[in-house]
């Protein structure tokens, strides 16, 4: 089952442009929040800019069967950073019980919210 990303106002290819920032995550945590209330079907309006929210509220109903069906995230794993024009973006690889791993991305923080995150599961 495909999960659809919920990046917001990001090309991927424009991601690609900008070198590794840091070697330590930063967003870890908040990325557990949000993908672990996604999978309840709830969009986190205190950690989403509001392009994000709307995106994901968009998505929740068919998101949140899919990453529930996965399991709970069983560990985080920080791959890598990019500072881009508009912030910092962060990948983390993210192991659920069931066994799948995914990449997610999750950054562009301004005023303690998001306007990125996703995966291209």
């Amino acid at each position: 089952m495909r999960i659809r990303a919920m990046l917001a106002g990001v090309a991927a290819a424009g991601l690609m442009a900008f070198p590794a920032a840091a070697q330590d995550g930063q967003y870890g945590e908040q990325l557990t929040r949000i993908v672990t209330e996604a999978a309840s079907g709830t969009c986190l309006d205190a950690l989403m800019a509001p392009s994000l929210l709307d995106a994901c509220n968009a998505q929740i109903q068919a998101m949140a069967p899919a990453l529930s069906a996965m399991g709970a995230i069983e560990s985080m794993t920080f791959v890598s950073a990019q500072d881009t024009a508009e912030g910092r973006v962060e990948t983390w690889a993210v192991k659920f019980a069931g066994g799948r791993t995914m990449n997610w991305v999750i950054g562009h923080l301004q005023d303690g919210k998001f306007s990125v995150v996703g995966s291209a599961g």
